[in-house]
């Protein structure tokens, strides 16, 4: 906290960081001074600049995504405070703003932060990839979004908002870059005019780099396509028609054994042996294979064989969607009808076992609204939403002890009406409010197949079956071979003469869950000035509940959240300083938690429980300074006190104790279940600092210009998982950049060089338990990388 302190300090001498998206050309105010420009946005489904917009908002310029080497959603949380990211295993990524997310890892459990590309919702979270380049912004926005946006938006919105054809233009931009790891990125645009009242915009992207871990894993290889059309049909009827596909490949995230737990059953406690490990020795490297074949697996009654080590990614998302416009006599109509596709082929190593993943997504979506004139003191939203997606999974978690297979399909149609009301009152003084009707119709047919490799023979209390054979990795069960005879349902079969039982346990889940509800807001906004803005709102969210292919948690009930702000808005000394703050109070309840565990059937089993309430309160404060016409300052910081009032689950007594660092008690209601008590902890991936800080330096060298650009992020503590293990709380951290980039005065070109992460620390982002033999993984955040970039518009 010192050196936070420290830095501020500085920054008020001269030292800050851009946070969000800004134009330091000549100000809007038309007073010749260079200052602060405002920024469009379209987040409450309107143009406004975000100083007139009484939201909690962080948006990032396309430019801005560039410099800073935003390449995916894993890197989002680098550039906003409020947001972080939190990678898994494979294609998956979960998001969490304020401490509120979840970790969505399969195609049956919605997340908490709604992903909207071009306006379109998306149902999956492993369809953000291939989204980031040739944006014109994306916007952040923080707390429950329930009227305006499409589905489950309980923490926030993130809108990715691709740059627009641009009629009778002939333009277009590309850039390139190379850097250690063999890192590779080129993306580039072109516009051009179709006759008087149209035009086309080509874009395309490619990212490579090889892998961050020792073993090749954490490395990327995407490709990217997108066209649009534009088109004037009539002055007051424009039509724009989009297309998107991308594809992933290469080996996927990656992640290191951080170290196992022994139990000593004569103190009856648990302690933690260190790998012995770097963060950057993967799973797959020699070194790690050895160290897994020390890991005992305990049902097996034997150790841990080496990882099949085939990890790859072949994943491709298609897309089209249309925005249609009608300016009428009452006001602006809009149509946004989509369809989105994905398919995954994902194999990957985390944490300690092998998954893979097959699933196909089709998603189909339509909104209509209009935006009214305004008629005497009231303007307002009114629209209509309609969703459906299909998803057929076919998964295989295996963890040589234990084989899980997991069929499934899932449908979900979600219907809604929402509209918001402006009241202008007087000059500068609104009232507004928004309510927005849900029916979601979920519906899940699937079934789970999980063999275990259970050793029956005991050796000093111990289970000891160090011949038995392992169980490899296959796409379905019926590709199990001899040794292992497949035996029916509830049943098990011997393993030869190695002591060991095959054991089929089964788990069909046909359920539906209809669940019809409510959300709304209610706001005020005061213009004390023309560029100072007061506003407070009460916004509810809602996010549908779901299932799980595990016993005893089959299905899920939805989650809720109330949040309370107040905040202002401010430009002084002729747009050259713009200060932000904003108070929250979120109330949070019925949370929804995604965790690796064990079943009620004694498996283990990936499923979401509603654990209780939390209590999430804080002020966050943006600062940006031009002090000269040359030197842009700036910070964002923000304070964040999240605690569960109420956090409460169940597992099953097992031979051992649960590991957790909260604490457990057997349930009086029922002896066969531990109930584990987090009640009183602080949210995870919930820093209680968290503060941007930077300074960008321009050097007129006569026809040229030399920017020199630094940013820190500073973190304080936080966990990074739910079990609230001492391993999972992670110190406080701080990450740099640099970047010095030559250009001309009028911006045709530009040269750059660049260090992101100076300090060079691998910081744990996740931290994944393998149960099967008591282990702790570490997934973490890029290394130092460095390179060049080149970029030319025309």
């Amino acid at each position: 906290m010192r050196r936070l302190l420290l830095a501020s300090s500085v920054l008020i001498a001269g030292w800050g960081a851009p946070a969000a998206a800004q134009d330091t050309g000549q100000d809007t105010a038309g007073n010749g001074n260079t200052g602060i420009r405002d920024i469009i946005v379209t987040a409450q489904r309107k143009s406004e600049s975000t100083q007139k917009a009484g939201i909690a908002i962080a948006v990032l310029s396309g430019e801005q995504l560039l410099q800073k080497g935003l390449s995916s959603a894993n890197d989002l949380g680098k550039a906003v405070p409020a947001l972080n990211v939190q990678a898994g295993g494979g294609p998956l990524t979960s998001f969490f703003v304020r401490g509120v997310g979840n970790f969505t890892v399969n195609g049956y459990s919605d997340p908490a932060v709604a992903f909207a590309y071009d306006g379109v919702y998306m149902g999956r979270a492993t369809s953000t990839s291939g989204m980031f380049y040739d944006l014109e912004r994306l916007e952040v926005l923080k707390g429950p979004q329930g009227t305006l946006y499409g589905r489950n938006a309980t923490a926030g919105a993130i809108n990715a908002i691709p740059a627009k054809p641009k009629i009778g233009e002939w333009s277009g931009n590309a850039s390139a870059y190379y850097g250690n790891y063999n890192a590779f990125g080129l993306q580039g645009a072109i516009n051009a005019p179709i006759g008087e009242h149209g035009a086309l915009r080509l874009a395309g992207n490619v990212v490579s780099h090889d892998g961050y871990m020792s073993d090749g894993t954490s490395d990327e290889k995407n490709q990217a396509l997108r066209g649009q059309m534009l088109a004037e049909l009539t002055p007051d009827l424009t039509v724009r028609v989009g297309a998107d596909w991308s594809h992933t490949g290469g080996k996927g995230p990656g992640a290191s054994y951080a170290g196992a737990y022994a139990y000593n059953r004569t103190s009856g406690s648990y302690s933690f042996v260190p790998s012995g490990l770097s963060v950057d020795t993967g799973l797959y490297s020699p070194a790690s294979q050895a160290y897994r074949q020390t890991l005992f697996l305990g049902a097996t009654g034997r150790n841990a064989a080496p990882l099949d080590d085939t990890a790859y990614q072949n994943n491709s998302f298609y897309g089209t969607n249309a925005e249609i416009t009608w300016k009428s006599g009452i006001g602006t109509f809009t149509l946004l009808p989509a369809w989105r596709h994905s398919q995954l082929d994902s194999r990957f190593g985390n944490p300690g076992f092998v998954g893979w993943i097959r699933e196909k997504d089709d998603q189909i979506s339509l909104e209509a609204r209009l935006a009214t004139k305004r008629v005497s003191i009231f303007e307002a939203i009114l629209g209509g939403y309609y969703f459906d997606e299909t998803v057929n999974g076919n998964y295989t978690f295996a963890q040589q002890q234990l084989n899980a297979y997991q069929a499934f399909t899932s449908k979900t149609k979600s219907y809604a009406a929402f509209g918001r009301l402006t009241a202008h009152l007087s000059q500068g003084f609104r009232l507004i409010g928004g309510l927005r009707f849900t029916r979601d119709e979920k519906r899940f047919d699937g079934q789970a197949d999980v063999f275990i490799d259970t050793c029956t023979l005991r050796v000093a209390g111990r289970p000891s079956c160090p011949s038995a054979p392992l169980l490899p990795v296959t796409a379905s069960y019926t590709d199990l071979t001899a040794p292992f005879v497949i035996a029916p349902a509830g049943g098990g079969a011997p393993i030869g003469a190695t002591g060991a039982v095959l054991v089929h346990a089964q788990t069909p889940v046909h359920a539906s869950l209809p669940k019809s509800k409510a959300t709304w807001r209610a706001g005020v906004e005061f213009d004390v000035t023309p560029r100072s803005l007061l506003y407070a709102t009460v916004e509810t969210g809602y996010r549908s509940g779901g299932f799980s292919l595990s016993a005893g948690y089959e299905t899920f009930q939805p989650e809720y959240l109330t949040a309370y702000t107040i905040g202002s808005k401010n430009r002084f000394w002729n747009n050259r300083v713009q200060f932000n703050l904003e108070a929250f109070y979120w109330d949070y309840t019925n949370q929804q938690v995604n965790h690796s565990g064990i079943d009620l059937n004694g498996n283990q089993g990936q499923f979401t429980q509603n654990v209780g309430n939390s209590k999430i309160k804080g002020v966050e404060a943006d600062l940006q300074l031009k002090a000269t016409r040359t030197t842009l300052l700036s910070a964002n910081i923000q304070y964040l006190d999240s605690k569960y009032g109420s956090y409460t689950y169940s597992v099953p007594v097992g031979a051992n104790p649960p590991i957790t660092g909260c604490a457990y008690a057997l349930n009086p209601a029922n002896a066969a279940l531990y109930t584990i008590n987090c009640s009183g902890k602080p949210g995870y991936q919930s820093p209680r600092w968290t503060a941007n800080l930077g300074l960008e330096q321009t050097l007129p060298l006569g026809r040229y210009n030399l920017v020199a650009a630094i940013d820190t992020q500073y973190k304080t503590s936080r966990y990074i998982a739910f079990d609230f293990l001492p391993e999972e709380l992670i110190g406080a951290t701080w990450t740099t950049n640099a970047e010095l980039r030559l250009s001309p005065k009028e911006g045709r070109w530009s040269l750059a060089g660049y260090v992101r992460n100076i300090e060079g620390t691998r910081i744990p982002v996740n931290a994944p338990t393998y149960p099967a033999a008591s282990s702790l993984n570490y997934i973490t955040s890029a290394p130092r990388t460095f390179g060049v970039r080149a970029g030319v518009k025309f």
